[in-house]
């Protein structure tokens, strides 16, 4: 298998803090996004294989889970991602770390909002916002660490992303793997049980950072 590290071009002026784990992206106004050279190749995102981890925690614990991925596509020329997007399916939320009858369908219904109606929009309301999309602004390299720079869209709204990665290839596949990352939910109106929204919470409270692990597959088209 051959590793390499995601190197495209060297901005001269960095908009974004590399999102290492334990680190906050930034928040700002969406970028725009990358387009293709008519050289490069398609990888199509394969939605069986590919997903989002994501780590939730509050004063009394934590949860972890994934999220589907529902479609996608990756423009990499000489070994180097070009541009790329992928969308995700809300719907699909999974809490990885209940079973069945402990608590895990009311907390996947309550993430989703398909419980009752004073919740649906507590966190991601999927019966409104069923899709969510990340698409590639560039890729920049900053002291040697590739970084991927994007934009990601949740409940409608678009704010900038930023993680590194790392991508690897064998034979007509890909994989990209990124670093655990943190978003803030509240930028994306994610807001229940958030100190920062709400004052009257003591020790009832959701944190607003949310750890997130990109693994994407892909097949040449």
């Amino acid at each position: 298998m051959k590793r390499i590290i995601l190197s495209l071009f060297v901005l001269a002026t960095v908009s974004m803090n590399v999102a290492c784990k334990g680190e906050k992206n930034e928040t700002g106004e969406a970028g725009e996004v990358a387009t293709a050279s008519s050289e490069s190749t398609t990888y199509v995102v394969n939605t069986e294989s590919s997903l989002i981890e994501w780590t939730g925690s509050k004063p009394s614990g934590k949860h972890n889970g994934t999220i589907n991925l529902k479609s996608g596509e990756v423009a990499v020329a000489n070994d180097a991602v070009e541009s790329g997007m992928f969308v995700i399916d809300m719907t699909s939320i999974i809490v990885s770390d209940l079973v069945a009858g402990d608590g895990k369908e009311d907390l996947e219904s309550h993430l989703k909002g398909t419980g009752d109606k004073e919740g649906e929009d507590h966190f991601f309301n999927v019966t409104k916002f069923p899709e969510g999309k990340f698409e590639i602004t560039s890729i920049t390299s900053v002291e040697g660490k590739a970084t991927v720079n994007g934009n990601l869209t949740l409940k409608d709204i678009t704010k900038p992303v930023s993680f590194p990665a790392i991508v690897t290839y064998e034979g007509d596949n890909m994989m990209l793997v990124s670093e655990a990352f943190m978003i803030n939910r509240t930028n994306w109106n994610v807001n229940y049980a958030s100190k920062s929204v709400f004052d009257d919470l003591k020790d009832k409270f959701v944190n607003d950072d949310i750890e997130l692990v990109v693994k994407l597959n892909a097949t040449k088209k």
